[in-house]
């Protein structure tokens, strides 16, 4: 998998890392138990500093998508990914509810709303098969 950073986006690039493995989870180009690169490594590939890239698997082990082990590094989770439960559910209304605002404020119908979600989701299914 390879990660394309937008430098110029105004969303942090650990964040933009932290999204893109989620993706790449999503999409099944990576796979529970399989190796990512190291902190460093990732820093030099993406030309980025360490730090960033720390922040950004730090918050994706707390989210419970990798595991990192003094010995065999930074591996996607092997037991599978986290679950929906409340505590998902709360945090995704919570994204969701800026969305969905301006989303009114701009006249869109929940039809056109829902049908861009659909689409998303869609593609998500077709490329994770």
């Amino acid at each position: 998998m390879i990660l394309e950073l937008d430098l110029n986006s105004d969303t942090p690039i650990y964040l933009q890392i932290k999204e893109k493995i989620i993706e790449g989870i999503a999409l099944k180009q990576l796979v529970p138990g399989e190796g990512l690169p190291s902190v460093r490594a990732l820093a030099s590939d993406l030309g980025v500093n360490m730090h960033t890239v720390n922040k950004a698997y730090q918050l994706l082990k707390q989210d419970g998508y990798l595991l990192i082990h003094r010995q065999k590094g930074v591996v996607i989770q092997p037991e599978g990914m986290p679950s929906v439960d409340n505590d998902y559910l709360e945090k995704l209304k919570n994204r969701l509810q800026p969305l969905i605002s301006e989303s009114v404020c701009r006249g869109m119908t929940s039809e056109q709303f829902m049908r861009i979600c659909h689409d998303i989701l869609g593609q998500f299914e077709e490329k994770g098969e």
